[in-house]
């Protein structure tokens, strides 16, 4: 970047004397800038014309010439900032932001939130991480999840009004009597971001692409076979039947990025920037569902924005705020929930850990003070009390007989609240006669783990997504934690237990049976749930439509921006 690296080059010519007057030649100038002095020279020039500083050379080789400056770095960089930011030039911006001091909160603070510029209703959303790249299969973040779902389009997709998968790219699907064949039926108007109309086959390669990954051949294990059999129909041949198949068709993990180029999809957003300091999604005009009502969206990746006292947790971002975070005044509460998703508990039982001794260590958790004594921000958490709503966690009864283990190990992921509860738990076992070793695995998933079955006790976080019932079982089905929690012979039923269940074609019946399925987990003492976390969403006056999600996110299609905001 052209001006950040002339910022760079006038702050190496102001440090040495703090902006006092320098005598100096043009060739320490030039040491100091690590450049000829022809080019620092030309350097000294473009400052001067600027009104940044004065150069008085003297005549001669040699000779001390007189620099004396007008500006500070740090004003310089505010007046870069400021005109990027008016130019709408926001990478530019954001980059000379990463020299920013304090004053950079006053300075984003009138470009946040909700604007109209030049014209265009644009959000910008403050975030405290850079996002990670958008391959397809699983994704770790939350953020991640929610934003893939906005750019790319699967066959089929959630909705929050609904119970069911709705038609996506396929306008409808059609099942044989006997589950094994299922035609989906593709639209003929839909359009790729970059403006080219969408082969059928183009999708069926992306689904072969997609079904090629190891975790997504897990999850599609029932498909046998994809073909095109018309035009406009691709149809999946099962080895047996799976009434989940439209839900995993609807998952962020399965939504289908053009197969030649992963960055374009067919979503309502299309992906313009995605750098560390900024995201910059803009609005589809060929998108074949409802049109997003803003033209649009941008992340921009503020670190600094992101301390203790303005209120947003930095540890587990379950609180988004929409504008400028500095004066939260303006801020106002728009959507607030009880996340499904929770942290939990697994235990693998072993000579080491006996059934009664998870089941004592289990009810330590939920029937002493515990879980209410974790000293995490006030309504960052509340402990579970079930799974999910109505899948009540089913307690054995404290023996005094039963005592705990000598030594036991403990693995556990982030999120990072995780560190205080594995504190907690090493407390609290130790006054019990237990030595809890403890290892922190510094990631979002469990893939990859070295020491995973090592452990008597894993810690994670899950995730629930739009379908609870369904994002279980692609958990017990996909997740590398249970062939580690379980036994070779535990683990083969659970699976077999899972092909059972996906058989039933009535949702209510499959879930009844998925629900008597991790009850047997919990009342065996194999899984519990330990809290879940308040997400809330706060956006400044002018920002309406906004309503949170399941992953504590919001449909970017809905929001909007009255036009009495424009300026």
């Amino acid at each position: 970047m052209r001006q950040l690296n002339r910022l760079n080059q006038f702050q190496r010519l102001w440090q040495p004397s703090s902006g006092a007057p320098q005598q100096i030649t043009v060739a320490e100038l030039a040491e100091r800038c690590f450049c000829s002095e022809r080019h620092v020279r030309t350097l000294l020039r473009q400052a001067q014309d600027s009104g940044w500083l004065s150069w008085q050379a003297q005549s001669g080789r040699g000779k001390r010439g007189t620099l004396t400056f007008h500006v500070t770095p740090e004003t310089l960089r505010n007046e870069m900032m400021e005109q990027a930011l008016t130019l709408g030039q926001q990478q530019n911006a954001l980059e000379l932001a990463q020299l920013a001091a304090p004053e950079l909160r006053a300075l984003l603070h009138p470009f946040l939130g909700g604007q109209w510029q030049n014209n265009t209703p644009t959000l910008r959303i403050p975030y405290y991480r850079p996002l990670e790249p958008l391959h397809p299969g699983f994704l770790p973040g939350r953020a991640e999840q929610h934003l893939a779902g906005q750019v790319f389009s699967g066959l089929t997709r959630f909705h929050q009004n609904t119970a069911e998968p709705l038609g996506d790219l396929a306008h409808h699907w059609e099942v044989s009597a006997d589950g094994l064949r299922w035609h989906f039926y593709i639209r003929s108007t839909l359009h790729w971001h970059n403006g080219d109309p969408v082969d059928t086959a183009q999708l069926h390669r992306r689904l072969e692409m997609l079904l090629a990954q190891p975790a997504l051949r897990t999850l599609f294990a029932s498909v046998q076979r994809i073909e095109i059999t018309h035009a406009q129909c691709l149809t999946f041949t099962l080895i047996k039947p799976d009434f989940w198949l439209a839900h995993r068709l609807a998952s962020y993990c399965s939504v289908l990025a053009h197969p030649d180029n992963p960055a374009i999809g067919t979503g309502p957003f299309q992906l313009k920037i995605f750098e560390p300091e900024l995201v910059r999604l803009e609005s589809h005009n060929r998108y074949h569902l409802t049109h997003s009502l803003l033209q649009t969206i941008e992340y921009w990746i503020t670190p600094q924005l992101f301390e203790q006292d303005l209120g947003t947790s930095c540890r587990h971002p379950v609180q988004l705020a929409i504008g400028e975070a500095d004066d939260l005044r303006k801020l106002r509460l728009v959507s607030d929930s009880i996340s499904l998703g929770f942290c939990y508990l697994t235990l693998r039982k072993s000579a080491a850990l006996t059934t009664p001794q998870a089941q004592k260590l289990i009810t330590l958790i939920h029937r002493t003070s515990l879980m209410q004594t974790l000293p995490l921000d006030e309504n960052l958490i509340t402990p579970s009390h079930e799974l999910l709503p109505g899948w009540e966690i089913p307690l054995a009864e404290d023996s005094e007989s039963v005592t705990f283990p000598a030594t036991l190990t403990l693995i556990y992921h982030l999120p990072v609240e995780l560190h205080t509860m594995a504190e907690q738990l090493r407390q609290a076992l130790e006054k019990r006669g237990c030595k809890l070793t403890v290892i922190f695995h510094d990631a979002k998933t469990w893939d990859g783990c070295p020491n995973l079955s090592q452990a008597d006790l894993v810690m994670g976080d899950r995730l629930i997504g739009d379908t609870p019932e369904y994002t279980l079982e692609q958990w017990l089905r996909c997740d590398p934690l249970w062939p580690h929690t379980l036994s070779p012979a535990q683990y083969s039923h659970l699976q077999a237990t899972l092909d059972a269940v996906q058989t039933q074609k009535n949702p209510e019946s499959r879930h009844a049976a998925l629900q008597n399925v991790f009850h047997h987990l919990m009342d065996t003492a194999v899984l519990t749930p330990l809290f879940n976390y308040q997400y809330k969403i706060s956006a400044p006056p002018g920002v309406n439509g906004i309503r949170l999600n399941a992953r504590g996110w919001f449909d970017f299609t809905e929001a909007w921006l009255p036009a009495s905001t424009e300026t």
